[in-house]
């Protein structure tokens, strides 16, 4: 077990004051038998009424809106969590829909229609075709192919960080060929969706211990999630390579990265120039305590 702390500020300044409309946050990770919650504090840069609710894919909701009218807006997270690290091992599965093309059971597809559809285009054929030339031959383990492709987009593309909101187009990060976490992950969930796999978005937070390789901390980062048969949900994460990894501390998923924003809301008035910072820190609790 390891116990993080994890410190999230969203910090929006704007050159006019304005009043605030409904934000809607996604802060507080998902509880989980591989993460617990230990302690939750959120601090507004002025007073708000807030109300908590779960979406319809299980996200936990803060509802928020702020009072009065400023130049500035904070929203900071403080958590305390422990993880229950289950690194992926060698695994014998004898179903055999779990090799390549992947089959689900009816009762899972009925579920799971809503993340095999694909939601952007591909009208050239471009990532159809790039995907499939990623993949192996007919009954190919699944769990080999998506370990591949992970570690593909991972060696492959070069990691670009970009403070701007949005999302590329996954058939445009194929022709230049970088991106930032989100990029690579709604390019894995895109691709797979197109050879009848379930994916989904997920956005979250990198643990990165001293002296690192990783790439993505210090904000908030971005992964995908397949579904197999016999697995369930696993986590893959091309922005590092990494599969089912203690690392990645997941908020919430979502069939698009528009629906997984962190903090998302409405400004009342014309602010003028405006600005937008993030910084995330996660690190071993004790650690903290210890500085403290």
């Amino acid at each position: 077990m390891a116990r993080l702390t994890i410190r999230h500020e969203t910090r929006y300044l704007y050159e006019r004051p304005v009043g605030f409309g409904l934000h809607r946050l996604l802060l507080r990770p998902r509880d989980s038998h591989a993460t617990r919650v230990v302690e939750a504090h959120l601090t507004f840069s002025q007073q708000a009424s807030t109300r908590w609710v779960y979406d319809a894919l299980g996200n936990c909701v803060c509802l928020m809106t702020p009072q009065g009218r400023s130049t500035e807006l904070s929203v900071v997270s403080e958590l305390t969590i422990e993880r229950f690290p289950a690194p992926l091992a060698p695994l014998r599965i004898d179903n055999p829909h779990t090799a390549m093309p992947i089959v689900y059971d009816r009762g899972d597809r009925t579920v799971l229609d809503p993340f095999i559809d694909p939601a952007t285009d591909d009208p050239n054929g471009m990532l159809l075709d790039w995907v499939r030339a990623q993949a192996g031959g007919t009954y190919e383990p699944a769990l080999d192919f998506l370990q591949r492709l992970n570690r593909y987009i991972h060696q492959h593309f070069d990691y670009r960080r970009r403070d701007e909101e949005g999302v590329q187009t996954p058939a445009f990060t194929v022709t230049i060929g970088s991106g930032t976490c989100r990029d690579f992950a709604w390019l894995m969930v895109e691709a797979l969706r197109r050879l009848g796999y379930a994916a989904r978005f997920v956005t979250g937070y990198l643990y990165s211990p001293r002296h690192s390789s990783v790439r993505g901390a210090g904000a908030t980062h971005a992964w995908c999630e397949v579904f197999l048969p016999d697995l369930g949900w696993m986590e893959f994460d091309p922005t590092n390579g990494l599969a089912e990894s203690a690392d990645l501390i997941p908020v919430a998923v979502s069939r698009t990265p528009a629906e997984a924003t962190p903090v998302s809301g409405v400004i009342l008035g014309d602010p003028g120039r405006s600005e937008l910072s993030i910084h995330v820190d996660v690190r071993p609790a004790e650690t903290q305590m210890a500085v403290a």
